[in-house]
């Protein structure tokens, strides 16, 4: 699960890993248990990871996934034998200003950058490229956007 927190400006949050410095992502994480709803997860992990409770702000579900090779670094957080991951895409709009506390155990620092900067210092390809759909993305109304 990927969730690209933004502003209506379309600045968005950008966290630096704790365990690879200078790896730069929007928020991610993994279902709970396989019946875990994605909003569930989504909204869990953004709690988690920046202290920003998506009750208040626009959560919507963006109707993309994407598959891909799990790094052989990070192999280790999977079952064994899997080797790629499905990633379901969200977008967060949250209020300028918005205040981001951090859990150090996975991010360092944090960074609101302007849509095309954030996508430049994404490490990975499809957090790169969620970033680069905001401007058409993010004027959609919440809910799932299949179609």
């Amino acid at each position: 699960m990927l969730v690209v927190i933004h502003t209506p400006a379309l600045d968005v949050l950008l966290i630096n890993r704790a365990d690879t410095p200078g790896y730069w992502q929007s928020v991610t994480g993994s279902k709970d248990h396989v019946d875990e709803p994605f909003e569930v997860t989504a909204a869990r992990e953004v709690l988690e990871e920046t202290g920003i409770d998506c009750a208040a702000c626009t959560l919507t579900d963006w109707g993309l996934e994407n598959v891909y090779d799990i790094y052989p670094k990070y192999l280790h957080r999977y079952a064994p034998g899997v080797t790629r991951n499905r990633e379901r895409v969200f977008g967060l709009c949250v209020p300028a200003g918005t205040a981001v506390t951090l859990n150090p155990r996975e991010h360092t620092e944090f960074r609101w950058l302007p849509w095309r900067e954030a996508a430049d210092m994404c490490f990975s390809p499809s957090n790169s490229e969620a970033i680069l759909m905001l401007p058409r993305l993010a004027t959609l109304p919440a809910g799932r956007l299949d179609g």
